[in-house]
């Protein structure tokens, strides 16, 4: 009898402890469950925002809220502090989360005839293979450096050698026009040297030249044609903050001082 007793004891201590067990591990995974929720305050789109619109102007059309951080993008946006001054890249919807790419710079918006030309200037063209023109990298909206070359009297020197000079600094590009792409089946194997037009995100070799129109003065627009006609140009991609060293001309001997 007093087996039975303390068997039937043993058994009810080891029930205890086993619910008790039991109850601890479920309470631990609710917490590690919470723990990989790990709740983040993200910027969620409140009401439609259309392209365009400006970071300040998109503020009352912004919300937020609290998600599960596993379900929260890497560059979801929690504030808008770092992004003054940027506009939507494209309409946003209600109920997505802004992420930093859906903000850009206003510039990264522009298409070729938005650019306007500043009053006094002119616009002129000339063609270019993509190697003088930064790779075919340029865009609408750019500033560039207008270098020339010849190959003799480009200065007042005697000397008979070539000369190269950034001639015309901090230019407006207004439009870039570029020859139709191949298609898939038609587009050639490139080598080293061929010439053509890339998108910026593109490690293939680009294709055709590019024929440039840039906004100068009326002496700068003869600079460029003459150059056209009877010299060599390149271009560099100059902004406006590029620090200035002056008008410098490059001859032989002095490549490499």
């Amino acid at each position: 009898m007093k087996s039975r007793l303390l068997a039937g004891s043993a058994a009810a201590v080891l029930a205890l402890v086993g619910v008790i067990l039991v109850f601890s591990y479920a309470q631990g995974a609710d917490q590690r469950a919470v723990q990989n929720l790990a709740p983040v305050d993200v910027l969620v789109v409140k009401t439609a925002i259309p392209a365009g619109t400006s970071v300040d102007a998109m503020k009352d059309s912004l919300d937020t809220q609290q998600l599960p951080g596993s379900a929260v993008p890497k560059t979801a946006l929690h504030t808008l502090g770092d992004a003054a001054g940027k506009v939507a890249a494209v309409d946003l919807v209600p109920g997505e989360t802004l992420v930093a790419e859906r903000l850009v710079a206003p510039d990264a918006l522009k298409t070729p005839g938005d650019v306007k030309v500043p009053t006094g200037l002119q616009e002129v063209s000339f063609l270019l293979e993509p190697q003088r023109v930064v790779g075919g990298r340029l865009v609408p909206g750019d500033h560039v450096g207008i270098f020339i070359s010849m190959s003799s009297g480009g200065s007042d020197s005697k000397s008979d050698k070539g000369t190269t000079q950034l001639t015309i600094p901090k230019v407006l590009l207004t439009a870039v026009q570029r020859a139709p792409q191949a298609t898939a089946s038609q587009q050639p194997t490139p080598t080293p040297g061929s010439g053509g037009a890339a998108n910026s995100g593109d490690t293939s070799l680009p294709t055709g030249s590019l024929l440039l129109t840039v906004a100068v003065s009326d002496v700068d627009a003869a600079k460029i044609v003459f150059a056209a006609e009877y010299a060599k140009i390149w271009l560099s991609k100059e902004p406006l903050d590029a620090k200035d060293s002056g008008p410098t001309v490059i001859q032989q001997s002095g490549v490499y001082r």
